[in-house]
This record gives C-alpha cells, structure tokens and sequence, in this order.
C-alpha cells in the first residue's frame, strides 16, 4: 500500500472474513479433499466416538425426564466434508439398537455455508442410508446472520420456537472461523484493536486463498466508548477482563455468542453444544496475550475464547464442562444451556469418560508418538493401537508396511486380528475422492496373508485408477490364478507384461499358465 495512512478496520468488519467466505463458497467440499483445511484432528474416529456417547447419554436424560416423544434436533455448524457426521452417526444408530432402550427420536443435520458441500453430501453414497432412515438431513447455514434453519430433505423450515426438545449443537474448528472483535486491556481500561491490511500489487486478481494468504495486518489502538457503555451486551465478561487481565489481546466472540443466541431461540428448552477447537476456557490463559497471527491454511482461523463463550453461558444457569488438565491440540467442552442442568448425570458422565479421562486430544497425542515409532512397534501392539482408534485408516495407512514386514513372522490369531481389522475399517470408510490408497493397503495386506479370495475386492477397487501399475496388475493375476480362475488370471498377467514387458514373475506366471490351457 501506497497510503500514508492506511485504511483500519474493525477486527470484525476486516475483508479477511469475506474473503474467508469467497474462499468456503468457491472451493467447497475441494477446500477439505485437497488437504488445505485439516480435518483428520476433529474428523477421527476418536473424535466421534466421543461425541457419539455424549450424544446418546444426553438422549438417555431426555428420555429419564419423561421426554420420549418430540424429536431431538442435532445441528452440525460447518460439516465441512461430512466425514465427522457418517462417523457419529455410525456409532449413535449402533449405540442405540445395542442398548435397546426407549429413547426420543432424533435427526441430525448437517450444516454450512457453502451450497457446494451440501450438494456433496446429498449425492454421498455413505450418507445415503443414514438419509433413507429419517435420522440425517442437510441445510445451508450462515452462522453469522440465518435465525431459521431450512431442513432440505424433509422440506421442514425449523424457526424460533418450533423445537420442544432441547437442540444439541455440535461446532467443530467453527468459533476460530469466525468473525470476532479484538480488544486489548490495560490498566483497567478498553482499547479497540484495529487492523489495516496491505496486500501485494494485483493481488485483487489472485484467488481469495492466495490473498488470505499473502495478506499482511498491522494493530491500531484506539478507545472506543461502546465498551465503556453499561448498554454493552458482553459488560459482565468484559469486567472480568478489565479486573483481572492487563496488557493482553483478547478476541472478543461477539459473532459467536450471537449465533448461539439466535440458535437457542430455536428451542423451547435450551441447548447443548459440543465444542472442540483451539482455545481456552482459562481465564489466565488470556493474560500477557500477544496480538493475533492469521493462521493460514487454505482458509484462516484465530483462537476460539472458550472462556467468553462459557462465562456468558453460565450467567444464564448453563453448566460448562472442560477438561480439569491443559489441552495440548484441542479443546473439547460441552456446555448444558438447558433448564436444570444438573438432572443430565449421564451426559457429564459420558464427558467424564470418553474427554475428561482419556479423549480424542489424549489420542491425538499418542498418535503423534507413534508415527515416529512406528517402525518398533510388534504386531500385537500395531493391533492394539488401530483397535484404540477405532480402526482408523489413518492409523493403517501410515503403518501398512511394517505390517508387510511382520505379517511372515506373526501367528494365525494375529492374522485373523488383522483380517478382522482391515474389514472393519473398511466398513467404516468415507471417501471424499478417487484416492484409492485405502483400498490398495487392504489388498496388499490380505494378498501377503495369502487370503486371495478377500484381497480381490480391494483390489478391484482400485481399477481404473491403478490400472497401469503393473505390481498391482500382477497381485490380482496371482490371486485368481490361486482361486483357480486361470481366465482372468491370464488377462490381468497380460496387461501386466504390456507394462513391463521384463516383469520376471509375470512372465513365470504367463508360462505356467500357458501349460494349464
């Protein structure tokens, strides 16, 4: 910029937040299939399962309190690729015909801004079933301003007042996404954080990524008298602020607490929100705060202020739940935003067991661990640690050879372990793209354990994508030649040698094949 004094914003009003929103809009379900926008952390298995058992022991109170009949109303903010929903739900719909209980019925919907996503999740073949059963439907939210939700499916606009069940809320790295106030506290006193923006020369020609992503914010501070009025809808938490934090940055989620408030009207009986992102409920973990950096990936988040959140929450009788221990990647709470709180002993139970005692931040942790241990691991405790994810792919992929390595060394129960376990991940696999690498670790696993007649289906997956791989091509003859299938065996050998006219245990094959003719 060429200005001697450049434009300042308010934190929130920024033309980072639009393009934020050109950026979702334009890319869609790409933003999450091209890897800019982590997803694994808050989109596991892990992750879900917990969430899954909150859910469900919240459905267990409702029921506890005579509430059998109204449907319960499941809101997903920002489904993003939908991987975190078909997880839950998953395990909610196994939970409940486990435990075979009376339950209220209940539909989860999953939401966000971009049109794009939806359109994505309604043609997943994954989603389709949960759709077919009456328990998923989908709806193009803006958290920043919509008041009604649009439930597409059932064609059902759900507006304030029309839920007698309490709706339960789930937002995942959502709060840090958007739009929040900056303030910085000295002295007792308030200052409004400005920031101006410059980006490169043209860069109003790159995409809303690329500027995102080149774009440099300087603070400017000034006082601003609506945080000194009594008329201030947060007062009460920015008091707090003034008395106990100085010489700190605090993002203020004004937006945030908006949205929740526009989503509570919905109800006739409050709100449950499960939460999970980077930021603290501590309030000393707001002192001596450094202005924020715009953390770029694809999109840009900040730190979501549980704390705010939570405060303005608990002043209106919610009860907050977080961990007693510092988190390390992600914050997980569950805030009860309902008449009584204290009669869900089930839900603050299930919070107890599946984030307070060992969560998905704890796991998280430990699968940081072993991806640099892999190699040292035994099979026995490979088994162990996929069993402790829920058998998630991103805990074969990484380990599938070292698998390879050990599978000649290990006895028949641990291969029916791993057989077991490569079907059951499966079973549980959602995919976002053509990559075929999950099929092709499943094929190559059950092919080294000499289980042909399994290992054909993963591989036939990965045609036409593999097609042209002649190691692949030559597995797939072998495993027909074994069954017996001495015609496709031939075929599959034969594209094989037109690849790699040299492949020696191809050209075995063919002979071998040719003296059976």
């Amino acid at each position: 910029m060429t200005q001697t004094e450049p434009k300042t914003y308010r934190f929130s009003e920024a033309p980072i937040w639009e393009l934020q929103r050109s950026y979702y809009e334009e890319q869609g379900i790409t933003a999450w299939q091209s890897g800019d926008v982590p997803q694994y952390i808050t989109s596991n298995r892990v992750m879900a399962i917990s969430y899954a058992e909150m859910i469900f022991a919240f459905l267990q109170d409702r029921a506890r309190i005579g509430e059998l009949t109204e449907r319960v109303m499941i809101l997903e903010l920002g489904a993003g690729s939908g991987q975190f929903a078909f997880y839950v739900l998953q395990e909610l719909t196994k939970c409940i015909e486990v435990a075979g209980i009376p339950l209220p019925p209940f539909r989860y919907v999953m939401s966000d801004l971009a049109e794009k996503n939806v359109t994505f999740w309604r043609q997943h073949a994954g989603l389709a079933p949960f759709v077919e059963l009456g328990v998923l439907d989908f709806a193009r939210f803006d958290a920043v301003q919509d008041r009604d939700i649009y439930v597409q499916h059932v064609g059902e606009r759900v507006g304030p007042g029309d839920l007698a069940q309490p709706l339960v809320i789930v937002a995942n790295y959502f709060f840090d996404s958007l739009p929040q106030e900056l303030i910085y506290i000295e002295d007792g006193h308030v200052y409004d954080c400005r920031i101006s923006l410059q980006f490169p020369e043209g860069a109003h020609d790159w995409s809303a990524s690329q500027q995102l992503k080149e774009v440099i914010g300087s603070y400017h501070y000034q006082r601003d008298q609506a945080y000194d009025d009594d008329a201030y809808p947060y007062r009460d938490v920015l008091n707090v602020y003034r008395q106990h934090v100085s010489d700190s940055h605090i993002l203020l989620p004004e937006v945030s607490l908006r949205c929740l408030a526009r989503l509570q009207a919905l109800s006739q009986n409050g709100f449950m929100l499960l939460t999970a992102d980077k930021g603290d409920h501590r309030l000393e973990s707001w002192a001596y705060n450094e202005p924020p950096k715009l953390i770029h990936h694809g999109s840009i988040s900040l730190t979501a202020n549980y704390h705010a959140i939570s405060y303005v929450c608990e002043a209106k009788g919610a009860q907050s739940l977080f961990t007693k221990h510092p988190y390390t990647y992600l914050n997980i709470g569950c805030i009860l935003h309902v008449p009584d709180p204290a009669l869900y002993g089930l839900t603050r139970l299930a919070y107890e067991r599946c984030v307070e005692r060992f969560g998905p931040d704890d796991f998280f942790n430990l699968k940081e661990s072993f991806d640099t241990q892999i190699e040292q691991k035994s099979m026995p405790q490979l088994l162990a640690l996929w069993r402790l994810s829920g058998y998630d792919t991103q805990f074969l992929l990484p380990s599938t050879k070292h698998l390879i390595h050990l599978i000649p060394e290990c006895g028949e129960h641990e291969w029916i372990a791993l057989q077991q376990g490569i079907h059951r991940m499966w079973a549980h696999y959602y995919p976002m793209d053509s990559n075929t690498d999950v099929a092709l670790a499943c094929g190559i696993l059950l092919y080294q354990m000499d289980l042909y007649q399994e290992a054909i289906p993963y591989f036939e997956r990965t045609q036409p994508t593999m097609d042209h791989d002649a190691t692949v091509l030559y597995e797939m003859a072998v495993c027909y030649y074994e069954l017996g299938q001495d015609h496709a065996a031939k075929q599959f050998v034969d594209r094989t040698i037109a690849i790699q006219p040299e492949h020696e245990e191809a050209l075995a094959l063919r002979d071998l094949l040719l003296t059976l003719e």
